[in-house]
Parts: structure tokens; C-alpha cells; sequence
């Protein structure tokens, strides 16, 4: 059995990324610091978007035993 029943729900892996990079921008515009990491802010957006991809070409890949 697979952890995730259909691959349409391998988006939310991937959404826990983004939400993570938009708190990192959100932490760092609400403080005020005066250096905003956008090129971090894009990597984990990013990285979100890769794993959502990731995860459902693996589990619409695999055998459903």
C-alpha cells in the first residue's frame, strides 16, 4: 500500500515547501531586516514545486499492490 492513495495528492508534499519559503519571506518582511533573501525565498518555492513533480511520477509510477 502507498502512503499517499492518488498521486494528485503528492501536491501537498511539495505545498509544504512553498509555504515554508513564503514564511521565510513573510518572518523576514514583518521583522524588518534590512537584507531580504529573496534568492532563498525562490529556492524553497522552487524546491516545492520539484518535489510535487518528484512525488507524483513516483507514485503514478509505481505498482499498486
Amino acid at each position: 500500500m502507498h502512503p499517499l492513495r492518488h498521486p494528485r495528492n503528492a501536491i501537498f508534499v511539495g505545498a509544504v515547501f512553498s509555504a515554508l519559503g513564503l514564511l521565510y519571506l513573510g518572518i523576514q518582511t514583518v521583522a524588518g531586516w534590512p537584507h531580504v533573501d529573496y534568492a532563498g525565498t525562490t529556492m524553497l518555492i522552487l524546491l516545492g514545486v520539484a518535489m510535487s513533480i518528484l512525488f507524483y511520477v513516483l507514485i503514478a509510477g509505481s505498482p499498486n499492490d
